[in-house]
């Protein structure tokens, strides 16, 4: 069986979501069975999941597996639906804050109900004692049942945690403790599995492992584990009790500083992976560069693939191409999360240059904003707008899953990042015949877009460079009609048919291949 690990499915997906989720669909398409195996406790994973397009079938979720919840008939449960265990309750619903007051006759607090607004479905319930101490809250699976409770100190800080079946039974607990620098940490995790056996961990990393082993275990035929957040299981991979064909995937660039690739210290993401390569089968890059890269640093890598993270479905490639003259004048998009190493002040000033000569550009942002130091860096950036006078050039237009609408419409596609692994929202504009205007940034963008082709590749660091092209190109109409054409035609490299070859390049050598054991 094909596995693919990562932290779960979430609604707002990084890039790594969406690849996993377009080589589902790949996958679906060329009949070939897989599951995603994933990690975290979340109440309303399987309704993301399913948005996602993601069955309860082809999901593996740790805490379900011990939960024996992998399967559920939905059911909705409302404030009626909850005993709590006392009679002449009264129920007030504070709309507002989406969650009802629960108290006695007396006026003393029992709980506070906490509900989804648009359908008053519980996902939490704080429970309070005689002296209005917040002692427990419980929280619901949103297919019907209570699947955890926090355990609350007299300090009013999460002392223990418990998970339950759907019957009600405990099947995991774990302690938050303060460790040997005074931070609180889950420590001690019990699972309690058929037969009374129980298990202890000193860490959910632990636990993971041991989930892993037994999903691995289940099976006489040689699984493959594919790695795609390399912080979940880069180690447990390492450590399986029975063979499998391990693969390491890269994401982003394996080193810290992506344009010195051969002398700067490692991303930290890949630093265990990547100094124990030879105890994978496989490592997967999304472009020829950065496999070349890697194999030159870490030589005894056993198996270095090529596979491109994003694929193009035919049906987009068969779609009717829209004329440049057409689309709105000036409109420059860039997708991609609110954070440094994103470097969207960069776009703005090469949006703001290009502004001075045609005041009808404009830039829309598209993307979730990273809430590290309270969203420093989206503050940066709209003091920057602000300082260039561009509030009504530059848009922040926040997260979307669609973005075929915004590429049929958009003529520039813009990217500064410090570093990439490939940029499946490049891609995804080039299938749609927008312009790539980008730094020479390895990997992925400076390998997408073919310079004079498709679009421009300027210096690295150099916005000046970047604004002059967007000039260049809303000057030079035909150029510009020339790149789109190019950029549609460029899609092709990531059809279903070649990324799917990729594939099954990797996926015989798995069956054929005698996997090496390296516990």
């Amino acid at each position: 069986m094909i596995y693919f690990i990562n932290f779960g499915m979430p609604a707002k997906k990084s890039g790594i979501e969406h690849a996993q989720l377009k080589r589902a669909h790949l996958f679906d398409k060329n009949k070939t069975a897989y599951y995603f195996l994933t990690r975290d406790w979340v109440y309303d994973s399987h309704v993301t999941a399913h948005e996602a397009g993601i069955n309860d079938s082809q999901m593996i979720n740790m805490f379900d597996f011990y939960q024996q919840a992998l399967f559920v008939e939905p059911k909705e449960l409302h404030v009626n639906d909850i005993e709590f265990g006392l009679k002449n309750l009264h129920f007030t619903d504070e709309s507002d804050n989406s969650r009802f007051i629960v108290k006695r006759a007396n006026n003393q607090m029992v709980a506070r109900f906490n509900y989804i607004k648009e359908s008053q479905q519980v996902y939490s319930v704080e429970m309070f004692d005689g002296f209005n101490n917040l002692y427990r809250v419980d929280f619901y699976d949103q297919r019907g049942f209570c699947s955890k409770s926090q355990w609350y100190t007299p300090d009013n800080k999460i002392g223990t945690e418990t998970w339950y079946t759907p019957g009600g039974q405990i099947v995991l607990r774990n302690f938050n403790r303060k460790n040997a620098v005074n931070e609180v940490e889950k420590t001690g995790w019990l699972l309690s599995e058929h037969g009374g056996t129980i298990h202890q961990f000193d860490t959910i990393d632990e636990l993971f492992e041991f989930f892993l082993n037994q999903i691995n275990e289940q099976s006489s035929e040689t699984n493959i584990f594919v790695l795609d957040r390399s912080s979940l299981a880069d180690q447990a991979l390492t450590r399986l009790h029975k063979p499998a064909f391990t693969v390491m995937y890269l994401h982003s660039s394996q080193a810290g500083d992506a344009q010195d690739p051969m002398n700067s210290v490692m991303n930290n993401n890949y630093e265990y992976a990547l100094t124990n390569v030879d105890k994978y089968s496989a490592v997967v890059s999304a472009t020829q560069k950065q496999a070349k890269d890697v194999k030159a640093r870490f030589p005894t890598i056993q198996r270095n693939y090529v596979i491109p993270v994003g694929v193009v479905p035919e049906v987009i490639l068969e779609q009717t191409r829209i004329k440049m003259n057409t689309r709105t004048f000036g409109k420059i998009v860039a997708v991609a999360r609110i954070a440094y190493e994103k470097r969207l002040g960069d776009l703005i000033r090469a949006v703001a240059l290009a502004h001075e000569k045609f005041p009808e550009v404009s830039l829309d942002l598209y993307g979730y904003a990273d809430s590290t130091d309270n969203y420093a860096e989206k503050r940066k950036i709209t003091a920057l707008i602000k300082e260039l006078d561009l509030e009504d050039v530059v848009t922040f237009k926040g997260y979307i899953d669609d973005v075929q609408s915004i590429l049929d419409d958009a003529q520039i596609f813009g990217l500064t990042s410090l570093m990439e692994g490939f940029n499946l929202a490049i891609m995804e504009a080039i299938s749609h015949g927008v312009v790539g205007i980008t730094y020479d940034v390895n990997y992925g963008p400076n390998e997408i877009i073919q310079d004079n082709i498709n679009g421009y590749v300027v210096p690295f660091n150099d916005y000046k460079a970047m604004g002059a092209k967007i000039i260049s190109v809303l000057t030079h109409k035909r150029t510009l009609q020339r790149l789109s054409n190019g950029a549609y035609e460029s899609a092709h490299r990531y059809s279903e048919e070649n990324v799917w070859q990729a594939w099954q390049q990797l996926l015989d050598d798995a069956k054929t291949l005698k996997v090496k054991h390296v516990r």
